[in-house]
């Protein structure tokens, strides 16, 4: 699954599909895979499945993520 996140917001929120992209905007800094945590958190409910569900595959210092989910 390809995410888009904007770190440092004024609000947390799964914003929608836009360009291919699930945007999610995080009011977490990216610093230290701090908002990397938030996004996997908010992205599991988003899908209403178990963070431990999810892996991120690429983009652990980027905007653009990719996240694997096992079913």
């Amino acid at each position: 699954m390809s995410v888009r996140v904007h770190p440092r917001a004024r609000h947390d929120e799964v914003v929608g599909v836009k360009d291919g992209h699930l945007h999610i905007r995080t009011t977490v800094p990216p610093t230290d895979g701090k908002a990397n945590k938030a996004v996997t958190r908010m992205l599991a409910d988003y899908l209403k499945i178990a963070p431990s569900r999810l892996t991120l595959l690429r983009g652990d210092s980027q905007r653009n993520k990719q996240f694997l989910i096992r079913v």
